[in-house]
């Protein structure tokens, strides 16, 4: 496949599987890895929603991992969304993976209204006005919420999914207030959170939420995910999460 300027293909080290990134624009990292391990919600035939979903590495990830009948990456940028496209077709998974390029605002000229299993997202974490700004717009655009807000997010979410259908976020710990408070808002009900920690007596910076759409109340916190250990080397758990072994 013909690469364009600062591109190149990287191997994702599961079942063959392999992306496009842009070295000058955001490439993906662990949240999106661990994201896609953590949703384990999604069953034979689910149908599926990735919410600013880049350069595709979420819904790659989870047609390997689960037998979901199909998923929809949706990315607003026009360049991001044509270079997911042509990572779907490296890995020959056009019957499975869609990408939109669209703004959520606008999804539902794409999608129908509650007919989906899972939602997915991995958004901007930073509101505009808080945290540095990077002066490329693709970086900018994906670490802050400059064409999408948490509350688009999240309430868009919930008009996808089904009743007791399935959110799964991953997100910066600062930000769990904000998070709970939206969720309820939007009848997208805590059940999972998992707190990950880069090092065991260090705090957490991120979390995974897994709600569903008007369930009971009844939130469950999980065991904590340390992703290295004191040697700088990844945990056991991480190593499974991306299918290696130690050396």
């Amino acid at each position: 496949m013909k690469l364009k300027e600062n591109e190149r293909i990287d191997d994702l080290e599961y079942k063959n599987l392999k992306i496009i990134q842009n070295e000058s624009g955001f490439c993906f990292g662990i949240d999106s890895v661990l994201l896609s391990d953590y949703a384990k919600g999604i069953k034979k035939d689910s149908r599926v929603v990735d919410i600013g979903t880049g350069t595709g590495i979420i819904s790659i990830l989870l047609c390997a991992k689960t037998s979901l009948e199909k998923i929809y990456g949706v990315e607003i940028q026009e360049d991001v969304s044509e270079m997911a496209k042509r990572s779907v077709i490296l890995n020959d998974l056009q019957t499975r993976i869609e990408i939109i390029n669209s703004d959520i605002n606008n999804i539902f000229e794409h999608l129908e209204k509650h007919k989906f299993d899972v939602v997915v997202t991995n958004p901007p974490y930073k509101k505009t006005d808080t945290g540095l700004t990077n002066i490329e717009e693709k970086k900018l655009i994906s670490r802050h919420e400059v064409k999408c807000t948490l509350e688009d997010v999240i309430k868009n979410a919930s008009t996808l999914l089904k009743d007791l259908g399935e959110f799964y976020m991953v997100h910066r710990a600062e930000r769990l207030v904000d998070i709970m408070c939206l969720l309820r808002k939007y009848k997208l009900e805590p059940k999972n959170i998992r707190f990950v920690h880069p090092k065991a007596d260090d705090k957490p910076n991120l979390i995974l939420i897994r709600a569903v759409r008007n369930a009971k109340e009844f939130l469950k916190i999980d065991k904590p995910l340390v992703v290295y250990r004191e040697d700088g080397e990844y945990t056991d758990e991480i190593l499974e999460i991306y299918n290696k072994k130690r050396v």
